[in-house]
């Protein structure tokens, strides 16, 4: 079906032409200068695009676009500055089965604005088709009912000098920017669950003597709730439903209409505390679902050029959210760069992790390929390409499973990691591959450095890590999907009752499997990641996908942090253990191990099996054993960072126990005559060892359960 829309529906528009001029076709966006304003937006194959100044009293008037230069209408208009609220009317063949849908009905939002403002209204008048995504136009018009662009000022960058910390001394923390300070007592009610409350420096001060290093906030970039959420009367809490690559959320602004300031007032907060901020950019897919969706901006500008299509006009739906970038498509490698250039120079940000970033590898839906045009774009960008890049090497389709496979700058969230880890610690496979996690998934990322391997036990996408050990199944009945939604497999534990229980037994052993989880995230090789909220006991009562709430909850009641029920002595038993970390080159090399030789002539790596015996063919395919220890030899490293220095060897013992009680011999090789102190003892809650003095290599122990140890070499 194909026809042509040149009618102007819904309410009248004024008669104020204002002044237009050419202008230049880029940047794209709004630019104001003074009392004028330049437009640009791309719609290559419209018949005639119109900017619509919207008053705050509703009324609208539109002014055609006159130039189009490279598919991109603009013009510059006289007596609009900043604060105008606007949006675009785009005219031209309502041909749906080849993906063109040009509806003038519908106001959409520029996909370039860096301030949007408003929320959603009737879905009906939001969607472009009559009722059929490849029947007719809808009349309707959705002015009234659709977020609105807004004008904003051009400022200065942010001029501070960049942390740029190595990779191998970074600690990442995971947070959602609503839920880190909803219900903290020290930040004060009117910034609770906004950019300032984050820039508290009661919250700073907690991130710092934790040991943090960076936070990655979840998205920021502004978002709106999908239909199928709201059709169930609930809104998207974790933002991971793009409404604009530019605006800061502004449902996290304390006051209304100041989020770009108030955002870079979180930024440098931030880094006065040597903390650098990434974020979590999702770049895959948009909030207007398929075709069947909501029209609110790129859809109704160039749904070609923007999405993913079959030759039947569908999307092909990589992500499992209805639509997917084409992020082949030379505007959106445009808009995608633009994005991350303007939060990385003018908003401040150090590092962007990306959303299931295999979807964005996969010309035209194919098969992926980590030169695709908008990694290359990214890695041969001279801003971009300076800052922290983290992929997470998925997406919703089996071919889309990449672990491993992304370029060299880029590190990975490494699931395998995660997998392992806590199947160890449940006592369900051996140590061969827990090795390999624990030495930096070399197996993995061998073409790139252990920091590539983006190191988790939890993440915001699963259990906490206090329901990892109390639940054996999701508990997502609040989502009012039927617990149908969320991984059914968590590989979790519950110590024998389904939840919250009285039984000192089944809490002290949730307890010490918590410690076990994160004293081995702390003290592996590569990129630790910290979930907020698990140093200190967080829980969601056993929900898997705290991706959304009610509608109607007031945000300090949407998956709020309880600080007020914080376990102190877990935070205490963190900070111990990333402090280890801290303090020990040997614990976060910046290279992988490969059985070099220090100075000494010794391997920088020995495994040991309970027995005190270095690990052979048969004990690493022994699927029973539950104790593995790792001789760290940190002589070499130790003489590097700190030539000259009379400071002792930095060389670890490390013991890994995850069944009942048992005796080991400590696995110290042949050429070591020294003595251990111990230095960490995960079965303490706090993680410090009890009083006592160092041990001969050769010593024999008893592990009373699930342990981790650390030992020092000395003397």
């Amino acid at each position: 079906m194909s026809s042509h829309i040149d009618s102007h529906p819904g309410q009248s528009p004024s008669t104020r032409p204002g002044l237009r001029l050419p202008g230049s076709p880029f940047p794209l966006g709004a630019r104001a200068d003074g009392e004028t304003t330049r437009f640009a937006v791309h719609a290559p194959d419209a018949e005639l695009v119109q900017v619509c100044l919207i008053s705050h009293d509703g009324n609208e008037t539109r002014i055609d676009l006159t130039q189009r230069t490279y598919g991109i209408w603009h013009g510059v208009v006289e007596g609009v500055g900043v604060g105008q609220m606007y949006g675009y009317r785009a005219h031209g063949r309502w041909d749906p089965t080849n993906g063109v849908r040009f509806n003038p009905a519908k106001l959409l939002l520029d996909p370039w604005a860096r301030r949007l403002t408003g929320k959603l209204g009737d879905h009906e008048a939001l969607v472009s088709h009559d009722g059929d995504p490849f029947g007719g136009p809808s009349p309707r018009d959705s002015l009234g009912h659709t977020p609105l662009s807004v004008v904003t000022a051009d400022f200065i960058p942010t001029s501070g000098p960049r942390i740029e910390r190595p990779w191998e001394e970074t600690v990442v923390y995971e947070l959602h920017v609503g839920s880190f300070t909803a219900r903290h007592p020290d930040v004060p009610p009117r910034y609770r669950c906004t950019y300032l409350g984050l820039a508290e420096p009661a919250v700073i001060g907690h991130l710092v003597r934790l040991g943090i290093t960076a936070v990655e906030l979840l998205p920021v970039q502004a978002h709106l709730t999908e239909a199928t959420l709201r059709s169930r009367g609930m809104r998207n809490h974790w933002g991971y439903s793009t409404a604009s690559y530019f605006a800061p959320h502004p449902g996290y602004a304390a006051e209304p209409g100041a989020e770009i300031d108030e955002f870079r007032i979180m930024v440098d907060a931030l880094h006065a505390a040597g903390i650098e901020v990434i974020l979590d950019v999702v770049y895959n897919h948009t909030c207007e679902q398929d075709v069947g969706g909501i029209s609110v901006s790129w859809r109704g500008l160039d749904a070609p050029g923007y999405y993913l299509l079959d030759t039947e006009g569908r999307d092909i739906d990589l992500t499992g959210c209805g639509n997917t970038v084409d992020a082949h498509s030379p505007i959106t490698v445009r808009m995608i760069g633009d994005s991350l250039r303007y939060w990385a120079e003018d908003m401040g940000v150090d590092g962007f992790r990306f959303d299931l970033a295999s979807a964005l590898g996969r010309p035209h839906g194919g098969q992926f390929d980590s030169r695709a045009s908008v990694f290359s774009s990214i890695t041969a960008d001279p801003v971009l390409s300076q800052r922290k890049l983290i992929a997470e090497p998925w997406d919703a389709t089996p071919d889309g499973y990449r672990v491993g496979d992304f370029g060299t700058q880029w590190s990975e969230w490494n699931d395998q990691y995660r997998n392992t880890v806590r199947r160890f610690w449940n006592g369900d496979t051996g140590v061969r591959d827990l090795a390999s996690r624990l030495a930096g998934s070399e197996d993995l990322y061998a073409d790139r450095r252990p920091w590539a391997s983006v190191n988790f036990v939890t993440a915001h996408d699963g259990f906490t890590v206090e329901d990892l050990v109390s639940y054996a199944h999701k508990h997502n009945e609040g989502n009012r999907d039927g617990n149908r939604d969320g991984a059914a497999h968590n590989d979790s534990v519950n110590h024998g009752v389904e939840g919250p229980t009285d039984d000192a037994t089944i809490t002290v052993a949730r307890s010490r499997h918590v410690r076990a989880l994160l004293a081995t995230l702390a003290l592996s090789t590569g990129t630790p990641m910290l979930t907020a909220g698990d140093e200190f006991g967080h829980t969601q009562g056993g929900n898997n996908n705290a991706y959304c709430v009610p509608e109607h909850t007031p945000r300090e009641d949407a998956w709020p942090l309880d600080w007020n029920m914080r376990d102190e002595t877990l935070t205490a038993f963190v900070t111990r253990a990333l402090g280890l970390r801290r303090a020990s080159p040997a614990l976060r090399q910046p290279e992988f191990f490969e059985g070099r030789h220090t100075p000494t002539g010794h391997p920088d790596l020995v495994w040991f099996g309970g027995d005190g015996k270095e690990m052979d063919y048969h004990a690493w395919h022994d699927e029973s054993r539950r104790t593995l220890q790792a001789w760290i030899d940190g002589s070499d490293i130790r003489s590097h960072t700190q030539a000259g220095s009379a400071l002792a060897d930095d060389s670890r013992l490390l013991v890994l126990h995850a069944g009942g009680p048992v005796e080991i011999a400590l696995g110290c090789p042949e050429w070591f005559y020294g003595l251990l102190l111990t230095e960490f003892d995960s079965t303490e809650p706090d993680g410090a060892p009890a009083p006592g003095g160092p041990i001969s290599g050769d010593s024999t122990i008893t592990l009373s359960g699930p342990t981790v140890l650390v030992f020092r070499a000395i003397g």
